[in-house]
């Protein structure tokens, strides 16, 4: 896309919020509508089914791991504990510690016991590899939800500023504090808002596509008739740009009323508080007078103590 003023994908809002949370985990792994839909790449199964009990009986049962995890050590890496980490500490510890609690117990005699410590290990590395064998819940949605969700690439540079001005007034208005107080239908706008912005972005998706169909015919080569008859099909999405275009005015408007409700709801607030301060401000003066009545009795306490003072010096003065 040639410039994305900040844009955020944008999700169909049929979808539940479980999926929506899915696709805006990992957005990375998301997909342009435009393109085809990604593969996943899935291992030969019997490459898997061998590959999982191997590797739980490399890191489980036998030293195995030991000898992976100093192997990796002694490469010249900048983080060379980088692949062994990656399981977590859980499985790091018991990798370290299985093995030498399985010499133990077989030092100590305890034969059936390192039995079930190794055939426990083993079955609690097959689940762990078989967890991190399947496909990420993510990378899944983004897969089987591919079309459902619109992102930048999707828009050429007309169309992205366009939904730049749509969700810059969708998130005026779910950010307003008359919004969030239930003052502008909130639950009206949670729910028609995120179909205003999948609608609105849908169908500067289909402008961008005509748009870059249009960029690649070669009028030269076309006869009369179909330049007539793409000049119509021209005309046509010049009116929908035209259509879409003050619909997301409309939605500009909407957030200039949301805005001047935010003011009126400040105002308001501040109305209210009006009794309040103003007591505050009578309790104010009231302890000004206060302050200045203190102020002359603690004059008249200075003065009797300058007053004790000077009769104690006079009584301590010898008479002449």
């Amino acid at each position: 896309m040639p410039d994305d003023p900040g844009l955020r994908p944008v999700f169909d809002p049929a979808l539940t919020a479980r999926d929506r949370g899915l696709l805006a985990e990992d957005p990375a792994r998301l997909v342009p509508a435009h393109l085809p839909a990604p593969v996943r790449a899935r291992p030969a199964p019997a490459a898997r089914a061998a590959g999982i009990p191997l590797f739980a009986l490399f890191y489980g049962v036998l030293p195995g791991g030991w000898f992976h995890l100093f192997f990796t050590a002694s490469l010249d890496e900048e983080d060379p504990f980088g692949r062994v980490l990656r399981w977590g500490r859980l499985p790091l510890l018991a990798m370290m510690l299985t093995p030498g609690v399985q010499v133990v117990l077989l030092l100590c005699g305890q034969r059936e016991a390192a039995a079930v410590l190794a055939a426990a290990s083993f079955a609690a590395w097959c689940a762990g590899a078989a967890r991190a064998a399947r496909e990420p819940a993510a990378a899944r949605a983004a897969r089987e939800l591919h079309g459902r969700y619109l992102l930048p690439a999707d828009l050429d540079g007309p169309a992205a500023r366009l939904l730049a001005r749509a969700q810059r007034a969708v998130d005026a208005v779910l950010g307003s504090a008359a919004h969030r107080a239930g003052l502008l239908d909130a639950a009206g706008n949670a729910a028609e808002l995120p179909r205003e912005e999948w609608e609105i972005a849908g169908t500067l998706a289909e402008h961008t596509r005509l748009r870059r169909e249009r960029s690649a015919r070669d009028a030269g080569r076309l006869s009369a008739p179909v330049r007539e008859l793409l000049r119509s099909r021209d005309a046509a999405l010049e009116a929908s740009v035209r259509s879409v275009t003050a619909r997301i005015a409309a939605l500009e408007d909407y957030a200039r009323r949301a805005a001047e409700a935010d003011d009126a709801y400040h105002e308001w607030r501040v109305l209210q508080a009006l009794p309040e301060q103003d007591a505050r401000d009578r309790e104010l003066l009231a302890r000004t007078v206060r302050d200045d009545l203190a102020r002359d009795r603690i004059a008249r306490l200075a003065g009797d103590a300058r007053a004790a003072a000077e009769a104690l010096r006079a009584a301590a003065d010898p008479p002449d």
